[in-house]
């Protein structure tokens, strides 16, 4: 497999191909990295690592395009069947299997979910699709010391708003750049890594990213691949100094669009009071350079970004981390861009109550979506809230605000609130009913949409 690996996809009686990389690779995966609790587990042990579930969705759309006149509601159906691989404990009450840290004592382990499921449309049939949901998380550990991981995402979807893939992405986090209409689109993102521990804090580590998106509608949206390389150092001098490196080195492909060469690096120092409290001082530079093309020219741009910042654990649940700067966008060609940045986040994980506040602000970059809106002055606040009111209930509640500003005088201001419950009425049967709301206010007349949704759930586990 390599960069100009091509895949293939069908809808009605076309076909398209389109390049790839990889979107395949993590089913090949799984068998090699189970070898090994194969050979050292009897069959009964090997059953109880293998989940199988299925049920039927049932979702009410008020705008399944998201336009902003011309809105069209649906009754979409979806009846899915899944598996789940895992080397991890189950619950006692559920019977679910929990899930992976990045810090296992295991040697090694994989945690697999894969989701296939068929869509169909109750009024516009012709958008009936085969979607498709995966993850994986494997690692094995020589000695203590030497890490190797590798995780892998997979969606085919065609759902206009994508939920952020990034692991630093705060739950309920959308992607800014979506598409207006229903196109099917694939997303894969394989990520192995290496970590090498030569001290109790001290790391050295490479990571790799290969995130491919593919869309059917490649009219109104562009194919795009992305290679990403990031080594990283952590360092302790003593209990109380450290220092961490690193840089990244990130190669965009676009079918339309400049390709692109990004540069990284960043550098931060710690001082440690005690084992809950932290301060730091950090600096970031962040340059992209793209490709020259005539008719379609994009600035080179770097940006310049130092901040503060402190951690503090006011009790084993209740966590705080709080980062306040400066950034500077400097392009080749044009104005310069520059505001405070600030990223302030709360996470409380009790008996049975998780909560996540996050307010961040500054700046961010939208590539390798359906949009690529690219460089952007940005305010996000997002909020979760899960209570377990009883053993078999639970209730969650989320709320999220993005307020992005492009170069080019677009303005969005991005709103939506989730809420729902979850009850077990059997350990082996789930009933799930959600409601959700989604709003663009834009100074754009195209990119405005409201959307009402409604979902009820049944969900079988053997």
């Amino acid at each position: 497999m390599g960069d100009k690996v091509r895949n293939d996809f069908e809808e009605g009686s076309e076909m398209k191909k389109t390049k790839g990389i990889g979107w395949v690779v993590w089913p090949m995966i799984l068998f090699p990295i189970l070898i090994p609790s194969v050979v050292y587990a009897d069959w009964g042990d090997i059953l109880s690592r293998i989940q199988v579930y299925g049920g039927v969705q049932e979702t009410y759309d008020s705008n399944v395009n998201l336009t902003p006149t011309n809105k069209k509601d649906d009754y979409i159906t979806t009846v899915f069947l899944g598996l789940r691989v895992s080397t991890l404990p189950r619950s006692e009450i559920t019977g679910e299997f929990q899930q992976p840290s990045t810090s296992e004592e295991t040697k090694y382990g994989i945690s697999l979910d894969f989701l296939p499921g068929y869509v169909f449309y109750a009024k516009h049939t012709s958008d009936n699709y085969l979607s498709l949901a995966g993850n994986l998380d494997s690692w094995y550990t020589w000695d203590k010391k030497l890490t190797f991981r590798l995780k892998d995402y997979l969606t085919r979807s065609e759902e206009p708003l994508e939920q952020s893939y990034a692991s630093t992405a705060l739950p309920g986090q959308i992607l800014l750049g979506n598409q207006i209409g229903r196109a099917i689109y694939i997303r894969n993102v394989v990520q192995p890594s290496l970590e090498y521990r030569f001290g109790k804090e001290d790391i050295i580590s490479i990571n790799y990213v290969n995130n491919v998106y593919r869309n059917q509608n490649n009219i109104l949206f562009e194919d795009s691949t992305e290679n990403y390389i990031n080594p990283k150092l952590a360092y302790w001098f003593d209990i109380r100094n450290g220092v961490s490196l690193e840089y990244a080195l990130d190669l965009g492909n676009f079918q339309r669009s400049p390709n692109m060469t990004g540069n990284m690096g960043r550098g931060r120092y710690t001082y440690r009071f005690n084992p809950t409290a932290s301060v730091f001082g950090e600096f970031t530079f962040q340059g992209r350079e793209f490709e020259k093309q005539l008719l379609n020219p994009t600035s080179n741009y770097n940006i310049y970004q130092p901040t503060i910042g402190f951690e503090y654990a006011f009790s084993p649940t209740l966590s705080l981390i709080a980062q306040f700067g400066y950034f500077w966008e400097i392009p080749q060609i044009g104005s310069s861009e520059t505001g405070p940045v600030y990223n302030v986040l709360i996470t409380q994980r009790a008996k049975r109550t998780t909560y996540t506040l996050g307010f961040q602000g500054g700046y961010t970059e939208d590539y390798y979506t359906a949009e690529n809106l690219g460089f952007a002055k940005y305010n996000q606040v997002i909020g979760t809230i899960t209570h377990q009111l009883m053993e078999r209930l639970a209730l969650t509640f989320a709320a999220r605000y993005q307020r992005p500003k492009y170069p080019d005088g677009r303005l969005d201001n991005i709103w939506g609130v989730t809420t729902g419950g979850s009850y077990r009425l059997l350990r082996w049967l789930a009933l799930a009913l959600d409601f959700s709301y989604s709003e663009d206010r834009s100074n754009r007349e195209a990119n405005n949409y409201t959307d009402f949704r409604g979902t009820f759930r049944i969900t079988a586990t053997y």
